[in-house]
């Protein structure tokens, strides 16, 4: 392989002296090589490279370009941009590269064969055409294909990576998509390197695009078109949580794309063209002037039919008489000490006699109350117990409790004394598309209570409503006025809007027995009503004006003020709707580390990118872990560290509590977490926390919306203190506009009932 120049970049070349660390699914390494030659003149003859390549072989030389940088704990590391794998550049190091055991059954006298008939660039010629080595005299073609093949492997991975790298890739992008295609990297590549927008995270079409008019696929090529309508549909469902696109705006938006940079000038119709091809390919679902991905059409789809499966057994639905529903609430209502309201009986009614029900309302109106006055007059009415310890391990509880995140769940169960797990975990999720429970082995259970709705997603929805047996009372709970799920769609609002459903909306507040300003207010915010100003001699509720570059210094004060009145870490969060800027999630982190967890003796710590991680520190889980029982949103606490040069593995472990599940981390793990002292006001949906600070200010502006603001709001529990701008708070509850999500899911529910009222109408005239 052709080595690149070197002369206008920082190098170093050395081999292997041992490896410290290598993890084969990031492919993370850190190695110690001997220094042969660099760039510039080091004293040290060895040294420590740190980046992602594959696991450095003995008696290889290979050359690193990167740069040198000082770690806070480790000291100096080379820390690698690229790599190259150096071949032999003498006919002796050909021969006995091609003789050791990388090829089988290839001995000395037959690599001499071969180098003395290609010569010095035999492994470059072997490579660049394979008929090269049936040249070779007495060289059977069973082993040229083997020597062939063992070169791609052994030399394929630089070469993708040099293709990458000569198009701005870097390191660890490259290696994904080597990771992705392998051997058939540089084919996927050179034949469409479009195919890269599908296959591998983190490509988008700009990306791809760069390589595919250096290929000469410029201007109209139907693949560089069909990339741009894909990647448009694509980032309108995951950025704006859209289930179709009408195929007029697709075409738009593509446009723009491939004309971005002073790009040719696209003609529509030839876009139209191409939509039509993937339609007819079976890449998108065109239905009407909507534009779907496969996946999104067909998890409404089935949302739709589960529920009608569901709901076509009303008829079939057990009825209490009256007498007997108000002996067994009177009973519950004696038990619990408390008195339904009209509104909250209905409530309990409607879920008791139908086969769905959603139960809605803001905080404070008892929604918790609701449900664990249902259970009850449930089991009353049955006759059975709904206590847990009622039930040994081979009998399954009659109700089944879940919501979107591990935090909702535990709420759920804190409240209403039940067991209660999140929704991937009821269903059995095992990573990607796969779940244990669907329609072949559904959930078991009489009843499911299904909290936080709002969050649940089109996918989600769609496997959660094929895992539900048809004799299963569904009771959905949520607020429709936080925000909607963060993946596509907006499930409990269209389901509300069929008007087919049965709903109780709980309107009436509760729960101020304390004299409680916070529901107060959070009602007054959702009706887009603000007093000038918030009332000072409120215990529970504050507002800290201060402009934008102040939020840091005032956040702190207001930690250090709740610390000095015996509050933890624990008890606070600091909500912030914007990841970057002086009043970010990402710098509001930093400075509550070293308000909370600062550097200590007994505290241990390890570096991580730009962050640094310590023993006590509180983090939030990013993805879903459902191995460990641990999922999106979690929040957990740095309990142990353990660096690589501490045990045997040579693996950095971090290990985390999340209310006393310990997971153990490594260091390519880490992209799994982040610092939770202040976290993004989507990511705290579900939680609730004993004190919630708020920064409101201008510099939020395009993120300042009221459904933002409340659910943000919301997340108090005993106190809540904001910090800001008064007039972008004003501007935030007035500022109504939320983008309405195109979704199709209540118009077709609508669509079915509508042909089963109208053939039960054709059924019934025929009879007459």
């Amino acid at each position: 392989m052709e080595e690149m120049q070197t002369t206008d970049k920082d190098y170093i070349k050395g081999e292997l002296l041992y490896s410290i660390y290598h993890n084969e699914e990031s492919l993370y390494t850190v190695a110690k090589v001997k220094v042969t030659e660099s760039a510039t003149t080091l004293e040290e003859k060895e040294t420590t490279v740190v980046g992602v390549m594959p696991q450095l072989e003995w008696d290889v030389h290979y050359l690193f370009y990167g740069h040198f940088s000082e770690h806070p704990r480790f000291g100096r590391q080379y820390k690698i941009d690229y790599f190259q794998k150096l071949m032999p550049e003498t006919e002796q190091g050909i021969i006995l590269y091609l003789s050791s055991d990388r090829f089988p059954g290839i001995g000395r006298k037959t690599a001499e064969k071969i180098v003395h008939t290609l010569g010095k660039q035999a492994i470059s010629v072997i490579l660049e055409n394979r008929e090269t080595l049936d040249k070779i005299p007495g060289l059977k073609p069973s082993k040229a294909d083997d020597i062939y093949r063992i070169l791609q492997e052994d030399q394929g991975i630089e070469q993708v990576l040099m293709k990458l790298y000569e198009f701005g890739f870097g390191l660890q992008l490259a290696m994904k998509v080597y990771q992705t295609y392998q051997t058939e990297a540089l084919d996927v590549i050179s034949r469409n390197p479009y195919q890269m927008i599908e296959d591998v995270e983190g490509i988008g079409f700009t990306k791809a695009d760069l390589i595919g008019r250096k290929q000469g696929l410029t201007g109209s090529h139907p693949d560089r078109i069909k990339a741009a309508v894909l990647f448009t549909l694509t980032e309108q469902s995951m950025s704006e949580g859209h289930v179709y696109c009408l195929n007029e705006v697709v075409v738009v938006k593509a446009k723009e794309l491939l004309e971005k940079d002073g790009g040719q000038t696209i003609s529509p119709l030839a876009i139209a063209d191409e939509i039509i091809a993937l339609g007819e390919a079976g890449k998108v679902i065109i239905e009407d002037s909507r534009m779907y991905i496969p996946s999104l059409y067909f998890a409404e789809q089935g949302i739709v039919s589960n529920l009608n499966r569901i709901l076509s057994r009303d008829e079939e639905m057990e009825e209490f008489p009256e007498s007997e529903f108000l002996k067994a609430l009177g009973k519950v209502e004696e038990s619990l000490g408390i008195s339904y309201a009209p509104s909250q009986q209905e409530a309990i009614r409607q879920a008791l006699s139908s086969p769905v029900m959603i139960l809605t309302g803001g905080p404070g109106t008892g929604k918790t109350t609701v449900i664990k006055g249902l259970v009850d007059v449930y089991g009353q009415l049955n006759g059975i117990s709904v206590k847990p310890e009622d039930y040994r391990k081979n009998e399954s509880f009659p109700i089944l409790m879940a919501a979107p995140t591990g935090r909702a769940a535990k709420r759920m169960s804190e409240s209403t004394g039940l067991p209660a797990s999140t929704i991937h975990r009821l269903l059995g999720y095992k990573g990607t598309d796969d779940f244990d429970r669907e329609e072949v082995e559904p959930l078991e259970g009489e009843m499911i209570i299904i909290d936080e709705m709002s969050m649940v997603d089109t996918w989600l929805a769609n496997q959660l409503f094929k895992a539900i047996p048809r004799n299963m009372r569904i009771i959905f709970v949520g607020d429709e006025d936080q925000l909607p799920s963060v993946g596509p769609g907006q499930v409990l609002a269209d389901l509300l809007a069929t008007n087919i459903v049965p709903a109780v909306q709980l309107t009436d507040i509760y729960r101020q027995a304390e004299g409680s300003k916070i529901i107060d207010f959070s009602h007054q915010l959702k009706e887009g009503v603000l007093p000038e100003t918030i009332d000072k001699t409120s215990k529970d509720l504050r507002f800290f004006p201060c402009v934008q570059q102040q939020v840091p210094e005032v956040v702190r004060q207001i930690c250090e003020g709740a610390v000095a009145k015996g509050h933890s870490a624990k008890d606070i969060q600091v909500l912030a709707p914007m990841y970057k800027g002086v009043a970010g999630v990402e710098n509001l982190n930093l400075m509550l580390q070293q308000l909370f967890n600062p550097p200590g003796e007994n505290r241990r710590e390890v570096a991580f990118g730009d962050v640094v991680y310590r023993t006590g520190d509180i983090v939030l889980q990013l993805v879903n872990n459902p191995e460990e029982n641990v999922f999106n949103g979690d929040r957990g606490e740095i309990v142990a560290i353990q660096t690589e040069k501490e045990n045997e593995d040579r693996e950095l472990k971090i290990v985390i509590s999340f209310d006393g599940i310990e997971v153990t981390y490594t260091r390519p793990d880490l992209t799994q977490i982040t610092h939770a002292y202040c976290c993004s006001i989507h990511k705290s949906q579900g939680s609730e926390f004993p004190i919630v600070i708020m920064p409101i200010v201008k510099g939020y502006y395009r993120m300042l919306r009221k459904k933002l603001v409340y659910t943000g709001v919301t997340r108090a529990k005993h106190f809540l203190l904001l910090c800001g701008e008064w007039q972008a708070l004003k501007y935030a509850v007035s500022n109504d506009s939320d983008m309405k999500r195109n979704t199709t899911l209540a118009e077709k529910i609508k669509g079915i009932t509508m042909e089963k009222e109208y053939l039960h109408e054709t059924e019934g005239a025929s009879k007459d």
